[in-house]
Protein backbone atom coordinates (compact mmCIF):
# COMPACT_ATOMS: atom_id res chain seq x y z
CA UNK A 1 0.00 0.00 0.00
CA UNK A 2 1.50 3.82 -0.65
CA UNK A 3 1.60 6.01 2.07
CA UNK A 4 -1.67 7.60 1.69
CA UNK A 5 -3.22 3.69 1.54
CA UNK A 6 -1.50 3.51 4.58
CA UNK A 7 -3.19 6.64 6.17
CA UNK A 8 -6.34 5.49 4.72
CA UNK A 9 -6.21 2.40 6.32
CA UNK A 10 -5.41 3.58 10.06
CA UNK A 11 -9.24 5.03 10.06
CA UNK A 12 -10.42 3.16 12.61
CA UNK A 13 -7.57 2.52 14.41
CA UNK A 14 -8.76 4.71 17.61
CA UNK A 15 -11.60 1.89 17.64
CA UNK A 16 -9.44 -1.21 18.58
CA UNK A 17 -9.57 -2.59 22.28
CA UNK A 18 -12.29 -2.57 24.40
CA UNK A 19 -15.17 -0.48 25.29
CA UNK A 20 -18.54 0.36 27.29
CA UNK A 21 -21.06 2.13 25.28
CA UNK A 22 -24.08 4.05 25.81
CA UNK A 23 -27.12 3.97 23.02
CA UNK A 24 -29.28 6.57 22.65
CA UNK A 25 -31.83 4.37 20.31
CA UNK A 26 -34.92 7.17 18.96
CA UNK A 27 -38.23 5.31 20.28
CA UNK A 28 -39.78 6.07 16.73
CA UNK A 29 -38.59 7.24 13.50
CA UNK A 30 -40.18 9.84 11.19
CA UNK A 31 -42.65 10.93 13.02
CA UNK A 32 -41.25 13.84 15.14
CA UNK A 33 -40.40 12.02 18.00
CA UNK A 34 -37.95 13.09 20.95
CA UNK A 35 -38.25 9.94 23.24
CA UNK A 36 -34.73 8.40 23.50
CA UNK A 37 -34.58 4.70 24.69
CA UNK A 38 -31.74 3.85 26.58
CA UNK A 39 -28.85 1.11 27.63
CA UNK A 40 -25.62 -0.13 27.82
CA UNK A 41 -24.08 -2.26 25.09
CA UNK A 42 -20.13 -3.55 25.33
CA UNK A 43 -17.92 -4.61 22.71
CA UNK A 44 -14.50 -5.29 21.34
CA UNK A 45 -12.66 -4.46 18.39
CA UNK A 46 -9.70 -6.22 16.64
CA UNK A 47 -7.51 -5.22 13.61
CA UNK A 48 -8.08 -8.05 10.37
CA UNK A 49 -6.13 -8.37 6.98
CA UNK A 50 -2.98 -7.07 8.16
CA UNK A 51 -4.06 -3.82 9.18
CA UNK A 52 -6.77 -3.68 6.23
CA UNK A 53 -9.64 -4.53 8.04
CA UNK A 54 -11.26 -4.82 11.62
CA UNK A 55 -14.30 -7.13 13.72
CA UNK A 56 -15.82 -5.28 16.12
CA UNK A 57 -18.43 -7.60 17.96
CA UNK A 58 -20.42 -6.21 20.32
CA UNK A 59 -23.22 -7.93 23.19
CA UNK A 60 -26.23 -6.38 25.34
CA UNK A 61 -25.36 -7.06 28.88
CA UNK A 62 -28.63 -9.10 30.07
CA UNK A 63 -29.83 -9.78 26.65
CA UNK A 64 -29.43 -12.11 24.53
CA UNK A 65 -28.34 -9.81 21.33
CA UNK A 66 -25.24 -9.95 19.79
CA UNK A 67 -24.06 -8.53 16.56
CA UNK A 68 -20.92 -7.51 14.63
CA UNK A 69 -19.42 -5.01 12.33
CA UNK A 70 -16.66 -6.16 9.71
CA UNK A 71 -14.90 -3.12 8.35
CA UNK A 72 -12.35 -3.19 5.11
CA UNK A 73 -10.55 -0.49 3.95
CA UNK A 74 -10.27 -0.55 -0.02
CA UNK A 75 -6.39 1.17 -0.76
CA UNK A 76 -7.58 1.42 -4.86
CA UNK A 77 -10.21 3.99 -3.83
CA UNK A 78 -9.57 4.81 0.03
CA UNK A 79 -12.71 3.74 1.10
CA UNK A 80 -14.14 1.64 3.69
CA UNK A 81 -17.07 -0.64 3.54
CA UNK A 82 -18.80 -1.52 7.17
CA UNK A 83 -21.39 -4.72 7.15
CA UNK A 84 -23.09 -5.18 9.97
CA UNK A 85 -24.91 -8.69 11.05
CA UNK A 86 -26.74 -9.48 14.08
CA UNK A 87 -29.07 -12.46 15.79
CA UNK A 88 -32.06 -10.54 15.10
CA UNK A 89 -31.46 -10.53 11.55
CA UNK A 90 -29.28 -13.10 10.96
CA UNK A 91 -27.97 -11.72 7.48
CA UNK A 92 -25.18 -9.44 6.78
CA UNK A 93 -26.55 -5.87 5.81
CA UNK A 94 -25.83 -4.18 2.66
CA UNK A 95 -22.43 -2.14 3.06
CA UNK A 96 -22.08 1.30 4.74
CA UNK A 97 -19.32 2.87 2.29
CA UNK A 98 -17.33 5.76 3.13
CA UNK A 99 -13.87 7.55 4.35
CA UNK A 100 -12.15 9.83 6.90
CA UNK A 101 -11.89 13.58 5.89
CA UNK A 102 -11.03 16.63 8.47
CA UNK A 103 -11.29 14.22 11.18
CA UNK A 104 -14.38 12.52 10.87
CA UNK A 105 -15.87 9.55 9.20
CA UNK A 106 -18.89 9.58 7.28
CA UNK A 107 -20.57 6.61 5.34
CA UNK A 108 -23.54 5.85 3.54
CA UNK A 109 -26.02 3.07 2.49
CA UNK A 110 -29.10 1.71 1.90
CA UNK A 111 -31.01 0.60 4.96
CA UNK A 112 -34.62 -0.68 5.12
CA UNK A 113 -36.99 0.64 7.19
CA UNK A 114 -40.94 -0.53 8.34
CA UNK A 115 -40.66 -2.10 4.14
CA UNK A 116 -38.99 0.57 2.60
CA UNK A 117 -35.60 1.61 1.76
CA UNK A 118 -34.23 4.66 3.31
CA UNK A 119 -30.91 6.48 3.01
CA UNK A 120 -28.56 5.86 5.71
CA UNK A 121 -25.63 7.84 6.94
CA UNK A 122 -23.31 6.52 9.84
CA UNK A 123 -21.37 9.47 11.07
CA UNK A 124 -18.05 7.92 13.17
CA UNK A 125 -16.14 10.87 15.45
CA UNK A 126 -12.58 9.34 16.22
CA UNK A 127 -11.11 9.73 19.75
CA UNK A 128 -8.64 7.74 21.96
CA UNK A 129 -11.02 7.43 24.77
CA UNK A 130 -14.44 8.02 23.94
CA UNK A 131 -15.03 8.04 20.06
CA UNK A 132 -18.84 8.86 19.27
CA UNK A 133 -20.95 7.28 16.71
CA UNK A 134 -23.98 8.37 15.14
CA UNK A 135 -26.80 7.24 12.64
CA UNK A 136 -29.44 8.81 11.01
CA UNK A 137 -31.94 8.03 7.57
CA UNK A 138 -33.28 9.90 5.36
CA UNK A 139 -36.47 9.53 3.48
CA UNK A 140 -35.73 12.07 0.63
CA UNK A 141 -32.41 10.78 -0.71
CA UNK A 142 -30.23 12.65 1.43
CA UNK A 143 -31.71 16.13 1.23
CA UNK A 144 -32.24 16.08 5.22
CA UNK A 145 -31.85 13.48 8.09
CA UNK A 146 -33.06 12.55 11.51
CA UNK A 147 -30.53 11.22 13.44
CA UNK A 148 -31.81 8.04 15.17
CA UNK A 149 -29.68 6.41 17.15
CA UNK A 150 -26.32 7.59 18.83
CA UNK A 151 -23.59 5.46 20.45
CA UNK A 152 -21.39 7.06 22.97
CA UNK A 153 -18.02 4.71 23.47
CA UNK A 154 -15.72 4.72 26.30
CA UNK A 155 -12.15 2.88 26.65
CA UNK A 156 -12.57 -0.38 29.38
CA UNK A 157 -8.83 -1.99 28.26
Amino acid sequence: MNSRANEGAAGFDFLIGSWTIENERLAERFVGSDEWTRFTATSTCRKLLNGAGNLEEMAIPGSEFAGLALRIFNPDDGLWSIHWADNDRHHVLPPMVGRFENGIGLFYGDEEHEGRTVRARFTWTPSAQNPRWEQAFSQDGGETWETNWVMKFSRTG
